[in-house]
């Protein structure tokens, strides 16, 4: 029979084994930018507050995604030609593997992304990678592809003006990729064939098995937009509602809700680009949905409002509220939603604000600092909001609170400054295990108390 002393410290070991989160996707375990660890640092630096700092092979804008003792990535070799899939051992940094998924073409198709800017996914057995050149492949835990295909083949390249940004997503026992693009091929920059012709170049949402990589089914997601204003590079977002799980998609002018397992479109909003009076003529979109308290929200490009819709509405229907003009707003950070409020960084202004959801009043407002823009979306933990800019600078915002409260600056980048955006800091700060990690121009940083082993 154990002693007392040696039941408290078991218990005390299985509480905090249970507090422990993966982080398995680029917004988290709960898909909204949050997590509820406790501990987490406001002061640290590439030598204060690190247990581990390992080299990557090249600059992407895919988040850290963390499943036990795994961290995995993405990440171009410029010299070689490759786009490959890396794993890290969370506990010392170690590089387990890194494999191949694509090789022998270019891995830029702009001046400021290249082609791994899409997140892995995990669902605790297999990592999924996706790449913007249409090739996707399925790894074990020691980096054995299991099933690799080329969307390319069956539904055409993919056609986006800017280089294609959506990260794959899990959910109900299905592989999502969203694909939302112009419809019709077309040459950028006269060099890169963008589309394919002779393929239906219709936005869709298509469902994978995880286990062969073979389509269960393609759902067709039209919109009256045109152009650019077609193509998205937002992600895929899933929530249960009322006993109903629902897959949410923003792009082409508006935001859809679906039926997670069939895809079936159960509203939208009408548009936030009415002709004659539209915001933004023909601008792609870049931030995902969030969903918080009944209501997801949407971020229209370029210094538009933020539009809110209920998650039970039906058919196609007006925004229950949205921001003033040119006020609070995102071009491509995903707002965070954390303890009943949502945390929205307008990287262009460096500001951050807290907003209600059922009504978007605006709690506070208030300046980041820098001289440099944030495109990476805010990560909200322990009563502390994250957000890292272009130069690899952590600010760090008090969360959970009336009035805005800035707790510091933290340089984590290499002293690189951005040239033409070529070495711009762009991945969201991951967490686990009471650790944050943090992806900079050249180094992946697990910053924090010292890591638990996975069970």
């Amino acid at each position: 029979m154990k002693s007392p002393a040696a039941f408290l410290l078991a218990c005390l070991s299985f509480s905090s084994a249970a507090l422990a989160e993966n982080w398995p996707s680029w917004r988290g375990p709960n898909q909204d930018g949050s997590s509820g660890e406790t501990g987490l640092p406001a002061k640290f630096s590439p030598t204060e507050g690190v247990r581990w700092a390992a080299d990557v092979p090249g600059l992407s804008a895919s988040v850290p995604v963390i499943w036990g003792d795994n961290v995995f990535i993405t990440a171009p070799i410029d010299a070689e030609k490759k786009l490959v899939g890396l794993c890290y051992d969370k506990q010392t940094g170690r590089e387990k593997w890194r494999t191949t998924i694509s090789e022998g073409s270019e891995i830029q198709w702009d001046d400021k992304s290249n082609l791994a800017s899409p997140s892995a996914v995990t669902d605790g057995d297999r990592v999924f990678f996706l790449f913007a050149n249409a090739i996707a492949a399925a790894c074990d835990f020691e980096g054995k592809i299991v099933w690799k295909r080329d969307f390319k083949e069956t539904h055409g390249a993919f056609a986006t003006q800017w280089t294609y940004g959506s990260s794959p997503a899990l959910d109900g026992g299905k592989l999502y990729i969203q694909v939302l693009q112009r419809n019709e091929a077309f040459k950028f920059q006269d060099k890169f064939e963008k589309g394919t012709a002779g393929k239906d170049m219709s936005s869709y949402i298509l469902a994978v098995d995880p286990a062969t990589g073979k389509d269960l089914w393609k759902h067709i997601r039209p919109s009256k937009a045109s152009t650019e204003s077609l193509e998205a590079f937002s992600s895929p977002i899933f929530t249960t509602y009322k006993g109903q799980r629902l897959m949410l998609i923003s792009g082409g002018d508006t935001l859809t809700i679906h039926d997670a397992a069939t895809g079936k479109e159960f509203s939208r909003i009408a548009t936030w680009n009415p002709p004659g009076e539209g915001y933004n003529k023909f601008f792609r979109l870049v931030p995902s949905p969030v969903v918080g308290e009944g209501m997801a929200i949407v971020c229209a490009p370029k210094n538009s409002p933020i539009f809110a819709m209920p998650l039970d509405a039906k058919g196609e229907t007006k925004p229950v509220w949205q921001t003033e003009p040119k006020g609070v707003t995102s071009d491509v950070p995903t707002p965070a939603f954390y303890k009943g409020k949502f945390y929205v960084l307008d990287g262009g202004r460096k500001t951050l604000s807290c907003l209600e959801p059922k009504t978007g009043k605006v709690v506070w407002t208030g300046e980041l600092g820098g001289k440099t823009k944030f495109e990476s979306s805010p990560t909200v933990v322990d009563d502390k909001v994250y957000c890292i800019n272009f130069w690899g600078e952590v600010y760090v915002a008090k969360a959970n609170t009336d009035q805005f409260e800035l707790l510091g600056m933290n340089e984590m980048g290499n002293g690189t400054k951005p040239n033409g955006n070529a070495s711009s800091v762009r991945a969201s700060v991951a967490i686990s295990d009471g650790c944050l990690f943090i992806r900079s121009q050249d180094k992946l940083y697990c910053i924090g108390k010292k890591v638990q082993a996975a069970p």
